[in-house]
């Protein structure tokens, strides 16, 4: 095992599946390991698999392997340090700008059902524009079948950007997604329009009955908040059912929010941060009506993915915020008080493996990442203490 000997101390800032399945995912070389200091513990972070093509999504499967979403088009299992071929049933996506294969998310009888649901960019008149889709993957891992499009959103568009989107189960069952603006931010402030929200809906795809706009004219029933200008990390704390966000500023503004039913988070009225072409937002960073982030980031950090710490090898992180990051290549994790407000955050692997598009608690209490630009799924575990 290597030491690495970057002082990892962090920054401070003001502001399933049953443990009985778990197995170690994969294998590494040990010597390919890599132990890293943190504030409060020594990390170990191992290579479970390389050569993935901009991975996007990863899960892990009850037989203790990981399945991984490829924004190509592609899905795969990792298992033993070997990448499978391409899983056939994939829906075509459309890759361009930012679309593909993103998110994927594992049913909670997965165990028994088989079924995953999964999001993509799909084509259709006037363009392309974030679809949701279930199916079942064949007991051999080969395959995808019975797939049905749940969801796709009600403007098209060219435009390649901000197409969100990961996907949260609720313990009902539901589904919540994000959708990002599609690079035309005033669709964020249209409650008739699907972009620039988080989404919810059953899993036949119908609305959700606690939706605020169902029953009404005032807005689609499959709207759960508005104002969200491109949400890639969403996640449900198990503890106590909150609602979390990670979504991506223009430039600063980077946002952790706990989305409520009708409320409205402001993108492109209120921000932090500023616009690309440096122009104040219209309100400022506060205004009536508009909800304030729970965590920002100025200068932005590109947050992809969120996770909410649970989990037996570090109890040190029990309820921590963990955000993966795209522009400084690091894991935030963000410490919590009582009343769940971000009173700390320590900055992980800052531009030492590569963006991290992905981060997910196994049932072993271990990370997975995915890194996109090296294409690697890595383990992060506790160290051994050494006399």
């Amino acid at each position: 095992m290597r030491r690495h000997g970057r002082n990892w101390n962090g920054i401070f800032a003001g502001a399933g599946i049953p443990l009985l399945l778990a197995v170690m995912i994969g294998t590494a070389n040990a010597e390919d390991a890599i132990e890293i200091p943190s504030k409060k513990i020594p990390l170990v972070v191992e290579t479970l698999a390389t050569g993935l093509k901009q991975p996007w999504s990863v899960e892990v499967l009850p037989d203790g392997s990981s399945i991984v979403s490829e924004k190509q088009g592609t899905l795969r299992i990792v298992k033993d340090g070997k990448v499978s071929a391409p899983i056939a049933g994939v829906p075509p996506v459309s890759t361009e700008g930012q679309g593909g294969l993103l998110d994927i998310a594992l049913a909670p009888d997965f165990a028994t059902s088989r079924t995953l649901y999964f999001t993509y960019s799909a084509r259709g008149d006037g363009g392309a524009g974030t679809a949701l889709a279930k199916a079942r993957l064949s007991q051999d891992g080969t395959r995808l079948e019975d797939e049905t499009r749940l969801f796709l959103m009600n403007r098209l568009t060219t435009r390649g950007q901000h197409f969100g989107s990961r996907i949260a189960i609720a313990k009902d069952g539901s589904l919540f997604f994000g959708i990002g603006d599609r690079g035309e931010e005033t669709r964020a402030q249209d409650p008739r329009d699907h972009a620039g929200a988080i989404l919810h809906i059953n899993p036949d795809g119908t609305p959700h009955a606690d939706n605020p706009f169902l029953g009404t004219a005032n807005g689609l029933a499959e709207i759960w908040s508005k104002g969200h200008r491109n949400p890639q990390g969403l996640t449900i704390d198990a503890k106590d059912g909150t609602l979390l966000t990670a979504e991506h500023g223009a430039r600063g503004g980077d946002e952790v929010n706990t989305p409520q039913p009708g409320r409205n988070y402001g993108w492109p009225r209120v921000s932090y941060g500023r616009h690309y072409s440096g122009a104040e937002f219209e309100l400022g960073s506060t205004a009536e009506g508009f909800e304030q982030p729970l965590y920002y980031w100025d200068p932005s950090i590109a947050p992809a993915a969120i996770a909410v710490y649970h989990g037996a090898m570090f109890p040190e992180w029990e309820g921590n915020l963990l955000v993966a990051a795209l522009k400084f290549q690091l894991l935030a994790r963000l410490e919590r008080d009582e009343s769940g407000a971000v009173v700390s955050e320590e900055r992980l692997f800052d531009g030492e493996f590569g963006r991290i598009r992905d981060v997910v608690v196994a049932p072993d209490g271990a990370l997975l990442l995915l890194t996109d630009d090296q294409g690697t799924l890595l383990r992060v575990s506790r160290a051994t203490a050494t006399e």
